[in-house]
């Protein structure tokens, strides 16, 4: 039975659930409640206490009459029924104490085993002990502006974030990043000098009650990281915090976040004009949310940040605070709560700053593996594959987008092998190969059912009307296809290949007739 029922059952009235019957003395001054066992957890102990006060003075306090003579002496009789003597009168004895419940003793030795095996348990698990009290681990530098609250740490170049190390994040080729980022001005971009940035604020709503209170940054000083946290410890004292900020990026040529441009960026701009701070100049800016959802938008399970760092990285955060409780730890901060327990928070920021560095070396690197003299890993998965193919299609290198189709297409026969197929005749028709596109489509179409399937017949009708010049095969699949358009443009397209073959049957047939040689001569 769980410690639920057994104390639901214990706090009933009397043993079995019935009243006890009245005793004949009163019944002595209950004893204070035993105190909880160290290792109890405190709901259970109190409880415990509770019931063990109730149980001692859940009897009557009706006092029994007195052993003695002297009250039935000096009152008159006024009843017919004959005097009762002293020495007639019941003795009693002296009442003896409670017995102890021992379903208390066995609970309280349940409790105890069941906190040993809780300790035992986290220490298998090697889950940190909660931090104890004190104060939040940041210190105080005095600046030309005034006061900044700082934490800082550096991370040698070994050091990686799940599989990736951080330091690759150093040898990416502005090129390649442009490509990834469909953004032409990052080409120029000396990527030693990026400014990593994030920030946690008090709410995400936006507008000019949202306030940034922890500005995460980081940068490469040689290989190694630099991590330099900027926390707003109380409410209207953010200029010194952003002009630091200013002054940082003034010596950064890109900013890298996540969704930074449609969020952080923003918000930031707005508090440096609130608190009329100069704003710094706007840097060119690479947001990997955009290069994460063209390159990740087919493994369906969506681009969160800590999802791309569980799947792509392989980290898994362990007791990571909930983003959505992060406001409230904040405003409890700023009413006079425990410091340590903002601690989560600047973790959480500092992961999400190292996720950014390992996450923008990982793409580039499996960007690069597509390209001239290069070769794409067997091992890769086959949607990366295909979203980093429509990704170089987008910025019109065919060349790496067809190498990623054709690996996709290798590694997958599902839904995503025909998509990568598809890309990889689109591709060839790009180059001029109308008959490579075709093997494309008739391979897909292997394994294609239902709509997919009409459409790869309203591929092949295109391709054999215009490119190969093939009107019977072209009227072939469109009579396949007709799932895959409107019945209007569908019996439209039917009547103009089935008018077009028989133009050119007719026209075949007049010019075998006027090459044949006439009769009679």
């Amino acid at each position: 039975m769980d410690l639920k029922r057994k104390l639901a059952r214990l706090t009933s009235v009397g043993p079995g659930g019935k009243s006890p019957s009245k005793p004949t003395v009163a019944e002595p001054q209950a004893p204070p409640a035993p105190r909880a066992e160290a290792g109890e957890p405190d709901a259970l102990a109190a409880r415990l206490a509770k019931l063990v006060q109730a149980r001692r003075m859940e009897a009557p306090s009706e006092p029994a009459p007195e052993a003695t003579g002297t009250a039935s002496q000096s009152a008159p009789s006024v009843s017919a029924e004959p005097q009762v003597t002293p020495a007639a009168l019941p003795v009693t004895e002296s009442p003896p104490s409670a017995p102890r419940d021992p379903r208390i003793d066995s609970l309280r030795r349940m409790l105890s085993d069941w906190s040993e095996r809780q300790g035992v348990a986290a220490a298998r698990r090697g889950t940190p002990p909660p931090p104890p009290p004190g104060p939040l681990p940041v210190e105080s530098r005095a600046t030309a502006h005034g006061t900044v609250h700082v934490s800082e740490r550096i991370l040698a170049p070994e050091h990686h974030h799940g599989s990736a190390p951080l330091a690759a994040a150093l040898d990416v080729e502005g090129s390649l990043v442009a490509s990834l980022a469909l953004h032409a001005d990052l080409a120029g971009v000396d990527f030693q000098r990026m400014l990593f940035l994030d920030t946690e604020t008090t709410g995400l709503a936006g507008g000019t009650g949202t306030v940034p209170f922890l500005v995460g940054l980081a940068w490469f000083e040689g290989r190694s990281l630099k991590v330099h946290q900027l926390f707003l410890r109380r409410l209207g004292e953010e200029a010194p915090m952003l002009r630091s900020l200013a002054e940082r990026m003034a010596e950064s040529s890109c900013l890298v976040t996540f969704n930074g441009k449609s969020f952080d960026w923003p918000l930031l701009r707005t508090r440096f004009v609130l608190n009329r701070v100069p704003a710094p100049a706007e840097l060119p800016h690479l947001d990997l949310l955009h290069c994460a959802r063209r390159v990740f938008k087919h493994r369906g399970a969506g681009t969160r940040l800590v999802h791309l760092e569980d799947q792509v990285l392989g980290f898994r955060r362990v007791d990571d605070v909930d983003g959505s409780l992060i406001p409230e730890l904040y405003f409890r901060y700023l009413r006079g709560g425990d410091g340590s327990a903002l601690t989560p928070v600047l973790e959480h920021n500092v992961n999400d700053l190292l996720l950014l560095a390992a996450l923008l070396g990982e793409l580039v690197r499996r960007f690069r593996a597509g390209g001239p003299g290069a070769s794409v890993p067997r091992d890769a998965d086959p949607r990366d594959l295909l979203g980093f193919a429509g990704v170089a299609l987008r910025a019109r290198d065919y060349e790496r987008a067809q190498a990623f189709a054709q690996a996709a297409a290798a590694g997958d026969t599902g839904a995503v092998g025909i998509e990568a197929l598809a890309l990889a005749s689109r591709l060839s028709r790009k180059a001029g190969d109308a008959r490579a596109a075709a093997a494309h489509l008739h391979q897909a179409l292997k394994t294609a059912q239902g709509f997919q399937a009409a459409t790869l017949h309203l591929q092949l009708t295109k391709l054999y009307e215009h490119g190969l010049k093939d009107l019977a095969r072209a009227l072939h699949h469109a009579k396949l296809a007709s799932a895959a358009e409107l019945p209007v443009d569908h019996h439209r397209r039917l009547l103009r290949l089935e008018t077009r073959l028989a133009r050119s049957t007719r026209a075949a047939s007049l010019d075998l007739g006027m090459g044949s040689p006439r009769s009679g001569t």
